[in-house]
């Protein structure tokens, strides 16, 4: 993939996509860094509040993360897909 943009960057032709790319796929991986704090902390704030509710909140912690980790991987096909085929 790290070839694919060196080689568009050094065509100078597609440097406007690939400049668009690193910035859509490194804006997804904040937006779901930010998610996944935000899901960690909840769930130790709950926990610390209600110990015994712990196994019934840790499915939904997972599903949630699960969720939230696929808005990267959204994200890195949709900006491969927009590079290759725009």
């Amino acid at each position: 993939m790290v070839g694919m943009l060196v080689a568009a960057v050094s065509d100078g032709a597609d440097a406007g996509k690939a400049i668009a790319f690193g910035l859509g796929v490194g804006l997804g991986a904040v937006g779901a860094g930010i998610g996944i704090g935000n899901i960690f902390g909840s769930m130790i704030q709950s926990v610390a509040r209600q110990p015994e509710l712990r196994g019934e909140l840790q499915g939904i912690m997972w599903l949630g993360f699960a969720l939230t980790e696929a808005v990267v991987f959204y994200g890195l096909l949709g900006g491969l897909l927009a590079f290759v085929l725009i």
